[in-house]
């Protein structure tokens, strides 16, 4: 993409009360944004406010430093680079706009990628679809859930997230701390660096010169190496309240369905699944104990009619592709230490690691890393307390007590 065809675009997206609808309309008159600039105020009156005319008819005001700043970011590379020198900025109408997005509502004029290498080469040639962006565009699932998960949330996003990932399917989510995250390591995971097709997709709510959260950097370039970062806000947009449902159009539209790992009654996740519901898309949820904040969200949505799912195969059986394998998950599916309990209050936070759901001691002493006669000490002072349950086969389970 050619400097000034950036500039015109940038200029059209600038342009004070000219939102992307109002663009759209401009496009659908006068083709691309340098047909725009090209009409007088008169005959842009006739398809827009006068108002608005008049606007198009004058640069916006800081316009020259964002066109900079956008083509630092579109030739950056070297050490320096947080990520990887692969880049694009792909717009409406072009052969590599992801397809999906055409469907929906609202799509954004521009989209901003940093992706794996192997994708250089594809979008060079702009007159056909990349095929490797093809492939993995084609058979999208988004997985969603709350940023402070249970462990059993989080083992489940990841275990389902990489079996999706072996079976084809490229997993798209939003890079946030929780599900999200544990969703884009699962999937990447699942494929190996020689796949090819992408293995996960971010669709992140600031520009791609910034990495949020900064916890989360060594993560974005694992996925620009193996998959894709997308946004489609301009370079140097900090992460704003308001960009953060926003782009959940964008994870819905790109998927063929929507998993909910798991989400409280107020959860951001809810509105991806809402959305995803409004585009036609499939929703569904795991569902988690009755006693736990985290599953009250995919409970809601079950009772709304998404689809209950124990395995990765309900849900490719229900979007008619693939196999996974077809065990269910296990109770004490491993996840990584969440914290060291014996440095803290032991009895939050071993309650915290045990979650709702039963698990095994070996699973549970990876969780909180307490020694094994210290743990085993602890579980028998909550059992006491009726704070804890004993299950046959050795597992152990958080109890309410009225």
């Amino acid at each position: 993409m050619q400097r000034e065809e950036i500039a015109d675009w940038l200029r059209l997206t600038m342009t004070p009360g000219i939102g992307d609808a109002t663009a759209r309309k401009l496009l659908r008159a006068f083709g691309l944004p340098s047909g725009i600039f090209l009409q007088s105020s008169a005959t842009l009156a006739q398809v827009v406010h006068p108002a608005q005319a008049a606007a198009l008819c004058l640069p916006p005001v800081g316009l020259q430093a964002q066109l900079d700043a956008t083509w630092n970011w579109l030739t950056q590379t070297g050490d320096k680079d947080p990520l990887t020198p692969c880049r694009a900025i792909v717009t409406l109408g072009d052969p590599h706009y992801p397809t999906a997005l055409l469907d929906i509502a609202d799509p954004p004029l521009l989209l901003y990628w940093i992706g794996r290498p192997g994708l250089g080469a594809d979008l060079a040639a702009a007159a056909t679809p990349a095929p490797m962006l093809h492939r993995s565009l084609a058979n999208c699932i988004a997985i969603v859930g709350s940023r402070n998960p249970t462990a059993q949330g989080a083992a489940n996003a990841r275990l389902f997230a990489r079996q999706l990932s072996q079976t084809g399917m490229t997993v798209v989510s939003g890079m946030a701390l929780g599900i999200d995250g544990c969703a884009h390591e699962g999937a990447l995971d699942g494929v190996g660096s020689d796949s090819q097709r992408l293995a996960t997709i971010a669709v992140v709510a600031t520009g791609l010169d910034r990495v949020y959260p900064k916890g989360h950097l060594d993560l974005a370039r694992r996925i620009a190496q193996n998959g894709m970062v997308l946004s489609e806000f301009a370079i140097g947009t900090p992460p704003l309240a308001a960009n953060f449902p926003q782009r959940n159009r964008i994870i819905a539209g790109l998927a063929r369905g929507t998993l909910v790992v798991e989400a409280a009654l107020r959860s951001g996740s809810l509105i991806t699944a809402r959305i995803a519901a409004e585009q036609g898309k499939e929703v569904f949820a795991i569902p988690g104990s009755i006693h736990s904040p985290q599953a009250r969200g995919c409970h809601a949505l079950i009772k709304q009619g998404a689809k209950l799912v124990e395995s990765a195969q309900d849900l490719l059986e229900e979007l008619g592709g693939g196999d996974a394998p077809r065990a269910q998950l296990p109770p004490d599916a491993f996840v990584e230490p969440l914290a060291d309990a014996s440095q803290t209050d032991g009895d939050d936070a071993l309650l915290h690691a045990l979650g709702f759901d039963p698990v095994g001691l070996d699973a549970l002493q990876a969780r909180c890393a307490i020694a094994t006669p210290s743990l085993q000490a602890k579980l028998m002072e909550l059992e006491l307390q009726g704070r804890v349950a004993r299950l046959a086969g050795g597992l152990f389970q958080r109890t309410v007590r009225a």
